[in-house]
């Protein structure tokens, strides 16, 4: 039996070895397509995350980016994002009340290794995505409603320009007590618009009080409180211009936007809407009746607190009367805030559809 495979391996009539090459064509074949569709698998998936990337990134440009420069910028993110071959966008449409969608497609003709023996030296991979962005706020309306309290404080309304980290001053409305009144008091509320260190009143609401002996002939819509001694305030409020829209604020060019009110004589001297410690002090809801203690440890994003085409009631408790929670008729600063909204640059509004 040794003689017998001896003298098989050391034959030279070749006539096994063309078998065992020939039957070895199919086999390398077939580990060669398993290879370059492993390797086609893997293109492709990076193909479409690359693509969602770059579509998603084109949806922050401003409206006015001809659809060339979008073009320009697509290719470019998705070459950043490692993707291979070609991007095209195919449509990109902005409907009437502000959403935007994008249509974009990719094309590789990715080189085969193995699959160069069946003559077979490129696969052609393609992927497509469509996001739509939703409409976001664009422009805030603020009308102070009325504004009360012994303590004197300030409210403003900070902004983030995009690409920026610093926030801006973009609205202040300032409260000063009168001295009078109990167990309220009231005073001058001043509304302003801030644009770098230029300030422009757009609302003042100013509140007299004085002692009566009784309210028999109090005006219509007059604050009337008596004390505990039995002393009776009267209070009446002029707000001019009487019929004015308010603090119109543009926050088209906004990543950001929170609410800070500080307040010098309490113990919280600061408070910020996106702050969790000291969000609760602020009251959200369509009308003053419906209008509910934002809840502790949750910061409030703007963006979604003011409503697009209606008017939401807010209102903050400015720190005298603790603990909280406590009914918004506790509540200090009232007034009304109005959106306006159409496509906005913001990235969180996008929303990846394909």
């Amino acid at each position: 039996m040794l003689l017998l495979s001896g003298k098989f391996l050391s034959s030279q009539s070749g006539s096994f070895i063309p078998i065992v090459a020939i039957a070895m064509i199919p086999m390398v074949t077939a580990v060669g397509l398993a290879v370059d569709y492993t390797s086609g698998v893997a293109d492709k998936s990076n193909m479409q995350d690359a693509l969602d990337a770059a579509t998603l990134g084109i949806m922050t440009l401003p409206t006015t980016t001809t659809l060339a420069t979008r073009q320009q910028s697509l290719q470019d993110q998705f070459v950043a994002n490692s993707g291979q071959g070609t991007v095209t966008l195919n449509s990109f449409v902005v409907a009437a009340d502000g959403t935007a969608t994008a249509n974009t497609s990719a094309s590789f003709a990715m080189p085969t290794n193995f699959m160069q023996i069946a003559h077979i030296s490129t696969v052609q991979l393609g992927v497509a995505s469509v996001v739509r962005k939703t409409s976001a706020l664009v422009q805030a309306t603020f009308k102070v409603d009325k504004a009360s309290g012994w303590w004197n404080k300030t409210i403003y309304l900070y902004g983030t320009p995009f690409g920026q980290t610093t926030a801006h001053k973009l609205m202040q409305i300032s409260y000063t007590y009168n001295g009078y009144g109990d167990p309220k008091g009231y005073g001058t509320t001043t509304v302003s618009t801030v644009s770098g260190t230029k300030l422009t009143q757009v609302q003042q609401q100013v509140c007299s009080t004085s002692t009566v002996t009784n309210f028999k002939n109090a005006p219509a819509g007059s604050i009337q409180q008596t004390s505990g001694n039995g002393t009776n305030y009267l209070t009446t409020c002029t707000t001019t211009p009487p019929n004015g829209s308010g603090a119109v604020i543009d926050v088209s060019q906004m990543s950001g936007l929170y609410l800070e009110m500080d307040v010098p004589s309490a113990s919280r001297k600061v408070l910020k809407s996106d702050d969790p410690a000291t969000s609760n002090y602020l009251f959200i809801g369509a009308t003053e009746a419906t209008a509910v203690e934002m809840p502790l440890g949750q910061p409030i994003d703007i963006f979604t607190a003011v409503p697009c085409g209606q008017t939401s009631t807010q209102a903050w408790e400015d720190g005298g009367s603790l603990p909280l929670p406590e009914p918004i008729t506790g509540a200090d600063f009232f007034y009304t805030v109005t959106g306006k909204c159409a496509f906005n640059q913001r990235p969180s509004q996008t929303v990846l559809m394909q």
